[in-house]
């Protein structure tokens, strides 16, 4: 399946969902596909903090990595259009929920847990993962999430397959999230 709709988003695409969800995989093929520049927050914000993001939760915990997450998604949603994907929590953050929600078009890649636990199972690492059953707290947080993620603009499933079918079923989902949107403004 190849999308063949032709379209120029004017927001930025926003990626969000779990860890191991394909949020960089998908992300940099689709930035590709639609001619955009591609950022991952996580490397923007190790980059930022001059060290990794496991090393930020050691040193300064998880409120600390949030507190900056927010800022540097902040920053990136005033750079011009792109495509975006963020860290599995950052949609968790209200504040940085509401920025999205203002600046760019969020996708949440949604995936079961076999193919989150077979992708993220693989490296060691998740931050959010470093507990006595990793699997179990995986399941937790896709619990606690997925109400949250199903805020998004737009929700594609994301299946153990060759990415490109992702990447088009997430054209085709944003193709027509766009379309009745701008339809909604003509009526407007």
């Amino acid at each position: 399946m190849s999308t063949t709709h032709e379209f120029s988003p004017t927001n930025t695409i926003v990626l969000v969902g779990m860890m191991g969800a394909g949020k960089t995989a998908i992300g940099r093929r689709l930035a590709k596909r639609l001619d955009l520049k591609f950022i991952d927050a996580d490397d923007e914000i190790e980059i930022a903090a001059g060290c990794s993001i496991e090393d930020i939760f050691k040193e300064h915990g998880e409120k600390a990595f949030r507190d900056g997450e927010r800022r540097v998604i902040e920053r990136l949603l005033q750079q011009p259009t792109h495509v975006l994907a963020t860290g599995g929590g950052a949609f968790m953050d209200p504040r940085t929920r509401d920025s999205i929600k203002q600046g760019g078009i969020s996708v949440w890649l949604r995936a079961d847990i076999e193919v989150l636990w077979q992708r993220v199972s693989r490296r060691g690492h998740r931050p959010m993962l470093k507990t006595d059953d990793p699997r179990a707290t995986l399941t937790a947080l896709i619990d606690q999430r997925d109400p949250i993620y199903a805020e998004a603009d737009v929700t594609v499933k994301s299946r153990d397959g060759p990415p490109e079918e992702t990447v088009d079923h997430v054209l085709d989902a944003l193709w027509r999230y766009i379309s009745s949107r701008e339809q909604d403004n003509e009526y407007a």
